[in-house]
């Protein structure tokens, strides 16, 4: 039984990595102006299968007996759903044709055991193993689901040694990222897309570590974002930030970077505790990097303590845990760097709690 079980499981991870490879043959997208237009809830919850590559991402921390990590275990967490249109399968009538791919990453930091724990999937959408709904957030890849409902998200990822059982419910209104939710990414007009986030979620539920059941309470954000063509073909990879405030405020701050390091664009948006926005433009967002780590698995080195000015004030971005570098190279082919962080305002009191990604260090990122 044992060996069977290990054949089956040993035959999965084959087939996803094809899967995976096969995907990141696939030729890069023809450049497409996002036509303007505005968003409209809840069908702008859901997906957009017409367009090459699109991501539902919830970040957050945790805690058991204390949503603010003084007491009890503290966790950071994270969840995507990624789905992508294959260009070349569009006009085929199988069904068993992979028109879409579904990818998921799931992680989750364990702050007082310094460790870092991630798993993947992907598969084709279609034959009830992968779905993403049109209508509003519904997003499943077999056990793995996603789901809105009224005022609230719903996530279940059971993974390999933990496990995410998580509720999600809406504090404030959805923030339209960019110009009235449509993101320019780059120089030119067709390097954007579609972007809304939603700060200052509630989050509640249960996270399981190697047989460990914690109930936990805390805070995450979610971004939703589609795009046909997203990054400048100089574009390696990009740093973002994604801060709750703990005064109910929310920031972002993203840049793209060419291969030297240089900004090619960047952008973001602060919105108050009473909800007045503040949208960056590209000339009012500098990041510097301070300390960095070096993975000992990819050998990249990545800045894990950033300097980031913007025109809402200036701020520290520290990591809590400097490894946390995932590998998904069996899904998406990426490896980057994301991690739970704590923002510091410039007298260095912590003023607010989120995620710092940063992709494209240990090889040019490819959507």
């Amino acid at each position: 039984m044992q060996a069977i079980a290990a054949s089956s499981v040993n035959s999965g991870r084959r087939r996803l990595i094809a899967l995976a490879a096969a995907w990141a043959a696939l030729p890069p997208a023809q450049a497409q102006s996002a036509p303007p237009r505005p968003l409209q809830f809840p069908r702008d919850f859901g997906s957009h299968p017409e367009t090459r590559t699109e991501w539902w991402y919830i970040t957050g921390h945790a805690a058991a007996g204390g949503s603010d990590g003084a007491r009890g275990r503290a966790f950071g967490f994270q969840l995507t759903f990624f789905r992508t249109r294959v260009e070349a399968t569009q006009g085929l009538r199988s069904a068993f044709a992979a028109k879409q791919l579904i990818f998921a990453h799931a992680a989750v930091t364990d702050l007082q055991g310094r460790r870092l724990w991630h798993d993947q999937r992907i598969a084709r959408a279609g034959m009830g193993v992968a779905f993403a709904s049109e209508e509003d957030t519904i997003v499943r890849l077999r056990d793995w689901s996603l789901a809105h409902e009224d005022n609230h998200y719903l996530a279940r990822l059971p993974a390999d040694n933990f496990s995410l059982d998580l509720r999600f419910d809406a504090t404030q209104a959805v923030l339209l990222q960019g110009d009235a939710g449509r993101s320019r990414k780059g120089p030119l007009p067709q390097q954007a897309s579609f972007y809304y986030s939603e700060p200052q979620l509630a989050a509640s539920g249960r996270i399981a570590l190697q047989g460990q059941h914690f109930e936990v309470s805390g805070r995450a954000w979610l971004d939703h974002e589609w795009s046909d063509t997203l990054m400048a073909p100089e574009a390696v990879g990009w740093d973002w930030i994604g801060m709750n405030l703990h005064d109910g405020g929310a920031l972002t701050a993203f840049r793209l970077r060419d291969g030297a390091g240089a900004t090619l664009w960047a952008g973001g948006s602060f919105r108050t505790p009473a909800g007045a926005l503040q949208v960056f433009d590209h000339a009012g967002v500098r990041f510097t990097p301070g300390r960095t780590w070096q993975s000992p698995s990819s050998q990249a080195r990545y800045p894990v303590e950033w300097q980031v000015a913007t025109p809402a004030g200036d701020f520290t971005v520290r990591s809590l845990l400097d490894n946390q570098e995932l590998d998904s190279r069996g899904s998406t082919g990426a490896i980057y760097w994301e991690g739970v962080s704590d923002l510091l305002d410039a007298r260095g009191s912590v003023v607010g709690r989120g995620y710092l990604e940063m992709t494209g260090y240990a090889q040019p990122l490819r959507l």
